[in-house]
């Protein structure tokens, strides 16, 4: 008998018909003789009701409140679940983060998990119940509850996998796996069969939305094999596993395009021993994640200093490097909104040269204008102007051979 968790969000539990289709699922894999966990999000919606009620009362809300407030969500999408397996006959429990017992640190909305007291949980599968879990919530040592985060069921889904050391942690999303890039932009793209831990990190952070990035660290710190699913049809979804368990890497893995990025340019400042810091530093104390970095050496001893950050965050970092300025003696600074990142992600480009000339020059080919460039171990990304964004993925993906 397998032991696996399966996680379902929110569109997958969108509504009772829906939760009766996802009981079919558990109750057929259980009937297979599988010992099955369930984890459940909140309804397609439902946290975002909560939190807009909450801003109605108090704007921002107080942190601990809004988690006590959120996590009701996911309380009811088990009970609704256990009850559908029920109905079914299939013997079914439901805990709640605080039941299970899953210990996290106290940072209230983006709770880290730091430990899982998988006991009871081991006793009802044992007795052949199927436990059905509430993803994204738990509670920290002084009983408070707590919230992971969006995307934290995710995260709930492989901490207990790894917990339980279970055979396989199974994503069912909204679509049926990992593509070689957005579908909406590029028809022919290529659900992937198989791909390693760090392509999935690269590409979840680089704009692919089917997991959250924090799952995937801590599958890939505790070995914890993952599969990418479809609720709403069959098939074997993406499996997302070791380097060592792919027989032959390929090339390139997938092309993303985030379109979250903006740029900042501070002009001109001296070429000094703690400049990087004296800008970034205070860029950094607002709490705004900086990405991409360049920095240019001009013949008078000036220095150009570009950066790239959430394009939600621009204005507030536009205002904070305008207000020094006159501190860091910069002739100018200035900022572009209108930018995307396009990325090339594989960890065949380990052992392959050439990947980088290749795809610049497709991109020339296109006439596309690169702003910036950062490359790692097994990933290319290039910003160019927004408008150019899609025509630079179709180009890509054509150019490595990534269609179906």
């Amino acid at each position: 008998m397998s032991l696996i968790v399966q996680k379902f969000g929110g569109t997958s539990v969108g509504s009772v018909e829906r939760i009766q289709a996802v009981a079919e699922r558990v109750a057929r894999d259980h009937a297979a003789g599988h010992r099955m966990v369930v984890v459940v999000s909140a309804m397609s919606g439902e946290t975002d009701r909560l939190l807009n009620l909450a801003r109605a009362i108090q704007n921002p809300p107080a942190p601990r409140e809004l988690d006590s407030l959120l996590s009701t969500g996911e309380q009811v999408t088990i009970g609704l679940l256990a009850m559908a397996l029920e109905a079914r006959g299939v013997p079914a429990k439901s805990y709640t983060g605080a039941q299970v017992k899953i210990l996290t640190d106290s940072a209230f909305n983006k709770a880290r998990i730091e430990a899982i007291d998988s006991a009871n949980i081991e006793a009802d599968l044992n007795s052949g119940k199927v436990v059905v879990v509430a993803g994204f919530q738990g509670v920290d040592a002084n009983g408070n509850i707590t919230t992971l985060g969006r995307g934290g069921s995710d995260t709930t889904g492989v901490a207990l996998a790894a917990a339980l050391n279970a055979d396989e942690c199974q994503i069912y999303t909204d679509v049926d796996g990992v593509y070689t890039t957005d579908p909406r932009i590029v028809p022919e793209a290529r659900r992937l069969e198989r791909i390693t831990y760090e392509e999935m990190l690269e590409m979840a952070s680089l704009g692919a939305k089917v997991l959250q990035i924090r799952s995937v660290e801590f599958a890939s710190k505790y070995q914890v094999t993952l599969r990418v699913l479809s609720s709403f049809k069959d098939g074997p979804g993406t499996l997302i596993t070791t380097e060592e368990n792919i027989m032959e890497a390929a090339l390139i893995s997938g092309v993303t395009l985030n379109r979250d990025e903006a740029k900042l340019t501070v002009l001109g400042v001296p070429d000094r021993p703690g400049i990087a810091g004296a800008i970034l530093g205070p860029v950094a104390d607002a709490n705004i994640e900086v990405d991409m970095i360049v920095q240019n050496v001009a013949a008078d001893g000036s220095a150009d200093f570009t950066f790239t950050v959430n394009r939600n965050d621009f204005d507030k970092a536009l205002g904070i490097l305008q207000g020094i300025a006159g501190e860091l003696k910069a002739r100018e600074v200035t900022g572009d909104r209108k930018i995307v990142k396009v990325s090339l992600v594989g960890v065949g480009m380990r052992s392959h040269a050439g990947i980088a000339s290749r795809a610049f020059r497709i991109l020339a080919s296109e006439g596309i204008n690169i702003k910036m460039i950062s490359t790692s171990e097994i990933k290319i990304s290039v910003v160019v102007d927004d408008k150019y964004g899609e025509l630079a993925v179709r180009a890509l993906h054509s150019e490595f051979g990534l269609g179906g």
